[in-house]
């Protein structure tokens, strides 16, 4: 599949963009991936609501061989064959595609910079006394007698 093969696919979707990823495509939509252009086959973003419909079509999801076995992406299912000849069939599932990659968006938390984390809070009268008791403590057992080892 090429750039301008897949473009033709989606129009009726709606814009799309095309991007180099592994050894294919990524396809995206309002700069979210829904889908990818590997290994001579289109795969669509899916989860837990959206696999039955696949599953119903009878496609299998991605899977790839390393050399110790088979690797299987149960986020990206094959798109169904027939939907290549219905444009109408094909802009329903990648919008439910799309949706799919949106709520894993939205699951996933973004990562905080350093600079952008909560201060650590300061030490209340309680906590610094706690903490000087618990010192005092250690340090009595320490020398406590018969504690001492040998070798």
């Amino acid at each position: 599949m090429d750039r301008d093969f897949l473009i033709d696919l989606f129009a009726d979707f709606g814009p799309v963009t095309i991007r180099r990823m592994f050894s294919g495509f990524g396809i995206s939509a309002d700069g979210i991936n829904f889908a990818l252009a590997l290994r001579g086959g289109l795969y669509l973003r899916a989860d837990e609501q959206s696999i039955p419909r696949f599953e119903a079509e009878g496609v299998k999801p991605f899977q790839y061989q390393t050399s110790a076995k088979t690797v299987t992406v149960g986020s990206y299912w094959q798109l169904p064959e027939r939907l290549y000849d219905d444009p109408e069939a094909l802009t329903e599932w990648a919008r439910v595609a799309l949706a799919a990659a949106q709520r894993a968006a939205l699951r996933k938390r973004p990562r905080l910079r350093e600079s952008q984390k909560a201060p650590a809070k300061k030490a209340t009268s309680k906590t610094r006394v706690a903490r000087k008791s618990a010192v005092k403590k250690s340090a009595a057992r320490k020398k406590a007698p018969g504690r001492a080892f040998s070798r």
